[in-house]
């Protein structure tokens, strides 16, 4: 039985009793039934994914992977492929937005590289899980083999099992890799039978006319590698990234070990939607950072049943509607775990 076989096994669905008694320690508290609305949601499920009714939600922990794509070849992105490299020295120099918003939030950021067309040397801080230097251009052939899609999942995995390690209680997801919303497209029109035009975006703020190419590029490697949509695996590797297999990866590994995943946006979901179809238990562990701007987000929610925390018009990356979100969920926990209830306040109920 290899890595993820090993992960499969181990994820099961939360129980559904620990939401209702949760949800019944909430409704005893000093406010009126629901009046905390998503906040109490926040706390009923991390509550329930713990396996606790007085859960901490202190340690926060951010993995943002790093890789490159090949098919940058084809034009699709307003930014060189230089970027991937130098925007992870950013993060290591806590210079980058997810290093800002990390720091506001209370989390950590862990960056990854496992796939950059790059050699960083003696980068201090910087976890070295290059399984290549960067996909193939999925006009020509699938972006990955197998073995390699493989092994980006199983890199997941470890930083999931890793953070259980460390007692992290909340995970976050972030990604770096310039051209990454081509293939996040890909796997979505894949997936969910959409046109390529209903799922593609601008990323990183493309023209009209690079807009149309992505679009005409997307639906060339589709239509040469001919994804399978009833196999995820196949759909990820033909079509998609290194670092999107390590958060699809790092999904399972936090739902095996019973720990609150939030996904940030359009890419980080991209790996999440590819998690949840290789196991639908999956779902009951991911909470969704926010809506990003990038219209085949909105279909990903969807398919995996996940509704937004926010919608603040980004569409970032990196894990940074992750931390902002993470502070939410951490508020609801707090009220679970701190707030007074009608007794011990002296509060009647009647009366409130």
């Amino acid at each position: 039985m290899n890595l993820l076989q090993q992960t499969l096994s181990k994820i099961f669905p939360v129980d559904q009793t620990l939401l209702v008694e949760a949800q019944n320690k909430l409704d005893n508290k000093t406010k009126p039934l629901g009046s905390l609305g998503r906040l109490e949601e926040f706390a009923c499920r991390f509550a329930a994914i713990s396996g606790s009714l007085t859960p901490d939600a202190g340690k926060k922990m951010i993995f943002t992977f790093a890789g490159d794509h090949g098919v940058v070849e084809e034009g699709i992105s307003a930014f060189p492929k230089e970027v991937t490299p130098q925007m992870v020295l950013n993060f290591l120099n806590g210079g980058a937005g997810v290093n800002v918003l990390a720091r506001h939030s209370g989390a950590e950021v862990r960056v990854v590289d496992i796939g950059v067309d790059y050699d960083f040397g003696a980068a201090p801080g910087l976890i070295r899980k290059k399984i290549a230097r960067g996909t193939r251009n999925f006009t020509s052939g699938p972006a990955m083999t197998m073995d390699e899609t493989l092994a980006a999942i199983g890199v997941g995995i470890e930083m999931a099992d890793f953070a259980r390690s460390e007692s992290v209680s909340m995970i976050g997801t972030g990604e770096m890799g310039i051209g990454n919303t081509t293939p996040s497209s890909a796997i979505i029109a894949a997936l969910s039978g959409k046109t390529v035009g209903e799922v593609t975006h601008r990323g990183t703020g493309i023209s009209d006319r690079t807009l149309a190419n992505k679009i005409r590029v997307i639906e060339q490697g589709l239509a040469l590698n001919r994804p399978d949509p009833s196999d995820p695996l196949d759909v990820l590797a033909k079509v998609g990234g290194l670092e999107i297999a390590g958060i699809a990866g790092l999904v399972l590994g936090a739902a095996a070990n019973r720990i609150p995943v939030v996904i940030d946006g359009f890419i980080s979901t991209a790996g999440a939607l590819i998690a949840a179809e290789l196991h639908p238990s999956v779902k009951d562990f991911i909470f969704a950072a926010h809506q990003s701007v990038e219209i085949g987000h909105r279909y990903m929610l969807e398919r995996i049943g996940a509704k937004p925390i926010l919608d603040l018009g980004m569409r970032l990356g990196e894990g940074t509607g992750a931390a902002l979100a993470m502070m939410l969920i951490e508020a609801g926990v707090k009220i679970l775990n701190e707030m007074a209830t009608f007794q011990q306040a002296g509060v009647s109920e009647g009366e409130y």
